[in-house]
This record gives C-alpha cells, structure tokens and sequence, in this order.
C-alpha cells in the first residue's frame, strides 16, 4: 500500500492501514483538512465546493467520502460526477465557487485514486496554502457542523457541454476550416472520462468522422494509462488501419494531450504545446512559458516570433504563477500539457484538440508533415539513487561550482545550459532520487551529456 502526502493534494492507493494507503480514514481527515482550509481563507463556513471525479471504480466510494464529509462542515457542494479536470477547474469560476476538489490519480494504474485541490480562482492551491492545509492535518484542527448548519448538495450534469461551449467561442478555434477539412480523427481515451466529452467535442468541431478506442468510462484501463510512446501501441495501430487523419490520447482525467500522426508514428507529448504554440503566436503576440524539464524548441520557436520564453519550476502551479508574472500568452509542460488562458489557467486536453486541429486544417498538410516543421531535439530521462541521509542540498551546491563556466539555472534543483542541449537535475518529491533529464539534438547526444553529467556526481559523492 502507498499514501503521499503533498502541497498539491493526497493520493494513494486504495486500502489498507490508515498512513499507509488510501483508507476513509485518510480521505476524510484529508477532506475535512480541506474544507477547514477554505473557510478560513473566504472567511466563512458554508463555503460552496465544486467536485468531480474520473472513472476509476473507487471514484463512486471516494466522492460519498468526501462529500459527505464536507457536509458536515457546512458546505454547499455542486456534484458534477464524470468529469475531466478542466472541467472541473472552469466549474469553479462558473459558479463563483469557494473552490474545488476532482477526484483522480491522474496517469496511475487503476488502484489508485486522489484528491486534487483548487482554490477560489479554480487553480491547484499554492505552495503557501498547501503548507497550511499539512499543518491543518498534522494538528487535526478542524470543526464539524452542528445539526441545524449541515450542508446540501446538488446534482449538476451540464458543465461538460459548457466547457464545449466555451471551447467553441474562443476566436482561434475555427470550426469552419476543420469542417472543410474533412478529418477522421481516432481517439483513445483509456476507459475514462474523456470517452464521455471528446466525442461530443470532435462532432461540434465539425470532425467528419470519429474512431472510438475505449471510450466507455467503466475505470478498467485497457493498458498503462499514461500517454506514452510504450503505451499507444494499439491506437497507433487503429489510426493506420483506419485511414485516420489524426489519432488523439488523453489520460484519464484529461489534462494531458498525446498526438498520433496519420502514419501512426508519435507526434511526440513534447512537442503538442510546441505546435499548438506556434499556431497561437502565428495570430497573436506575447510570450510562452513552460517548465525546466521541457524541450528547447518552445524557446526557438517563440524567438522565431520574436517573443520571450520563460522557464518554471516543474508543477503546473509554477507554470501558471510564471505565466501570470511574465504575461505569457501560451504554456504548459511537456508532459502534453497545455494552458491557454484565454480559456482559463490549467492543463486542457479539451482546448488543445480544438486549437490543434485548427492549426494542422490551416497549415493544409498531414498530421507527419506538421511534425517536420519543428526543431528536432532528444530528451534523455535517467536517475541515480540516492544514500540514505545524503545532503542533496549541498551536492547540488558541488554540481553548480563544478559547472560554474555555463548558464545555470537553480530555481528548481540545477539546470545546465551547453552548447547545443541542456541538463536539469531535480530532486523527486516522492523517491530517495535525483531525477536527470538531458536534451539534445539526438539521442546520443542526449545520452552523452546525461553521462557526463552522471559522472560527475558519482565523482562528486
């Protein structure tokens, strides 16, 4: 059994000992910690909370969980049921809520499940708020309702078809040009709720014809449900025998965007928010963002357009304070992740096949060909074990020294810019490890750079 407890929300497996998997015990001191969380900072107890959820089987007993508990707190809960995070995220600003909670492991196997947390803004907490929430929990403080201030919930199925809707009204998503273009677009939705949304989005878009590859939201992923090269195998196979234009990949609470091109080969997650970039900044001006783990041809095309690209701490929390900061018209991560905020501030699958299939029918050329426009880069990804008691801190310190003579950048672990490509070295949240991410040109380059780099902590240790 596992259970991990962050800033940025609790998620575990399910069962076993409380502390030590995702037991009710953990989810409602987890809720409670939560609500208590909100009302103090909207100064209030009936607080109103958006909540929603994948379609992972625990997702029914998890939401009786904690909405249950938050009523008993006195909250007003607006129940949205299959949802994908986005949704959930534009349901908080919709309904003016206090804040929000989508009930989903993101890309883990299907034992697990987790809370995810917004606030008012319907944005993951901040670091601050989510020290506060930890400390909420450790010291158990928080106050249940009395039988007279007990909360409701209300049912509210509509906000998927809003989401479209608000997809549709963005200026550069153009139904017309898709519609002229006639695609067939094949999707896989791993079982989860995007088999419930991107059908319904591709057909207002206009799509001709849509293939569906497991669509029914029954929470029983047909393989690994993140959308990695290794794991799309068979919708890489379904979009060449079908003759599709395009095949789409989300994980299971939408969040995340794969491309498959009209040959089956992968688009490459890296490069969704590098194209879907380049279509934005072909309209409109302004700067792009994403984080330190992500590839270089974001920061070539956006001087292309002669605009700034600016670089987070990896979260998509970072990403989005950054974006405010600098203005930042485009950003997201490279895991497929992609935020515009002309629609609002979070990772949107839904925004990202709408304003992708409007770049590729305006570009006139296949899926493959689009792909050939953009800079070719490798990232290597490698890790090395650390000692117990090892003073991370201070090896990172001796890297930095070591490598004094680049551009470094220390804002999130170490980043060293070479010549032609670059080194991020990070220290994982969860794991006794450093996390090594090498980018260059090819991935021999990549790998040699990922070694050196390896050598020299091994040295340094």
């Amino acid at each position: 059994m596992t259970l991990i407890k962050s800033i940025s929300g609790i998620r575990g497996t399910i069962g076993g000992n409380p502390g030590e998997g995702l037991t009710p015990v953990d989810i409602v001191n987890f809720s409670a910690a939560y609500g208590t969380l909100i009302q103090k900072r909207q100064g209030k107890q009936n607080i109103k909370i958006i909540l929603g959820r994948d379609a992972r089987v625990s997702g029914e007993f998890v939401e009786n969980l904690v909405a249950n508990t938050l009523i008993g707190m006195g909250a007003e809960l607006i129940i949205l049921g299959f949802s994908t995070t986005p949704t959930v995220e534009i349901a908080v600003t919709m309904e003016e809520a206090d804040g929000g909670i989508i009930l989903t492991a993101s890309h883990n196997p299907a034992q697990w499940n987790a809370l995810k947390l917004l606030n008012s803004r319907g944005e993951f907490l901040s670091a601050e708020d989510g020290e506060t929430l930890m400390k909420i929990i450790d010291e158990g403080d928080f106050n249940f309702a009395e039988f007279s201030e007990l909360g409701s919930m209300k049912k509210d199925g509509s906000f998927n078809k809003k989401h479209i809707d608000l997809i549709m009204d963005l200026d550069l998503v153009n139904k017309d040009l898709i519609e002229k273009a006639n695609f067939k677009v094949a999707i896989d939705c791993v079982n989860s709720v995007g088999g419930i949304i991107i059908p319904d989005l591709l057909r207002e878009l206009g799509v001709s014809e849509v293939v569906e590859l497991y669509t029914e939201p029954s929470g029983i992923f047909p393989h690994n449900p993140e959308p990695l090269p290794e794991n799309l195998t068979e919708i890489s196979s379904k979009v060449k025998e079908t003759g599709a234009d395009i095949g789409f990949v989300v994980d299971p609470d939408v969040d995340r965007l794969a491309i498959i091109n009209e040959d089956g080969s992968m688009f490459g997650e890296e490069y969704t928010l590098v194209a879907i970039s380049d279509y934005i900044l072909s309209k409109t001006p302004g700067n792009t963002c994403s984080n330190l783990s992500s590839t270089k041809a974001l920061k070539d095309i956006s001087e292309n357009y002669g605009v700034d690209n600016f670089s987070s701490a990896v979260g998509e929390v970072n990403v989005v304070e950054m974006m405010k900061k600098t203005n930042c018209i485009i950003g997201g991560e490279g895991n497929g992740g992609v935020i515009y905020p002309e629609l609002h501030y979070g990772r949107d699958a839904l925004v990202g096949i709408a304003l992708f299939l409007t770049h590729l029918a305006e570009s006139k050329l296949k899926c493959s060909e689009l792909r050939s426009k953009y800079p070719e880069y490798v990232i290597s990804k490698n890790k090395i074990t650390l000692d117990p008691g090892m003073n991370v801190e201070k090896l990172l310190s001796n890297v930095k020294t070591h490598y004094s003579n680049y551009k470094l950048n220390d804002v999130d672990g170490l980043k060293i810019e070479f010549e032609n490509g670059w080194v991020h070295l990070r220290k994982s949240n969860t794991e006794a490890i450093i996390r090594i991410y090498a980018e260059h040109i090819n991935s021999k380059e990549a790998n040699a750079l990922a070694e050196e780099v390896l050598q020299t902590i091994k040295e340094l240790i």
